[in-house]
């Protein structure tokens, strides 16, 4: 099915990749601005179609950008976005190590099949001083965004309370896809060579609603964004880390 029509066949087993450009990711790409200048080798771990390359080489034209997909379709669609795309998987990138300025993972950890294994892969090809940015599922927002399976079908589309659940049943509902504690993503990178330099949770850009109706819309997404340095960060979307892989001694 094409995402015209509700949700594309990969959906379930991809997510969604950004069909169109709008605030939300107006302000995700500013917040990676504000922990990187968008030079050099820059990674988009997961590309998509390649919307996030495209607004990076919009913000710096000097930064060499590469993409990682591993849907052929979707990196057909991204590579005149880029510099260059690589078709593969985030648990076995397919470049050297310290090869990467910067390397961005936004909302693709909850779909590999080994999330500890590409945390590590994207340390790896990280520079001395590179840095890594990345957004996750937050497992204590009030919505499962990536649909459940029911009797054995798939439902696309937002289902409330899912991630409130106990594991093991949550699991059997949505097991294509990962949500995260703070502790939990922080655990993937345990032992490996990097520190922390900022996290939060964020809200999302909700420019949907915006869109039907500007005035409600508006007044929602200021009042999350304001929550967002409050403890009711707690219920954000995502989780929102960045990291520094240090230089060698």
């Amino acid at each position: 099915m094409s995402h015209e029509l509700g949700h594309s066949d990969k959906a379930a087993e991809r997510g969604e990749p950004g069909y169109v450009w709008r605030a939300g990711q107006d302000r995700r790409l500013a917040m990676i601005r504000q922990w990187s200048a968008l030079s050099g080798r820059i990674l988009d771990n997961g590309t998509g179609l390649g919307t996030y390359l495209e607004a990076c080489g919009r913000a710096n034209p000097a930064g060499v950008r590469i993409g990682l997909e591993v849907e052929f379709d979707r990196a057909l669609a991204a590579l005149p976005r880029a510099d260059g795309i690589a078709l593969g998987v985030g648990e076995r990138l397919p470049f050297a190590g310290d090869s990467f300025d910067l390397i961005l993972s936004n909302e693709v950890l909850e779909h590999v099949v080994d999330d500890r294994a590409c945390a590590a892969e994207m340390v790896r090809v990280a520079r001395p001083g590179g840095r890594l940015v990345i957004f996750a599922p937050n497992r204590w927002y009030p919505v499962e965004q990536h649909g459940i399976y029911w009797r054995g079908e798939y439902h696309f589309g937002n289902k409330p309370l899912v991630n409130y659940l106990p594991d093991a049943l949550r699991d059997r509902l949505a097991p294509h896809v990962r949500t995260y504690t703070a502790r939990s993503l922080r655990a993937l990178f345990a032992g490996l060579p990097v520190r922390e330099l900022h996290y939060g949770r964020i809200f999302g850009g909700y420019d949907n609603i915006v869109r039907r109706s500007p005035r409600l819309g508006g007044a929602i997404r200021r009042a999350l964004y304001a929550a967002e340095g409050t403890p009711l960060a707690v219920l954000g979307l995502s989780h929102f880390l960045v990291l520094e892989k240090p230089h060698h001694r």
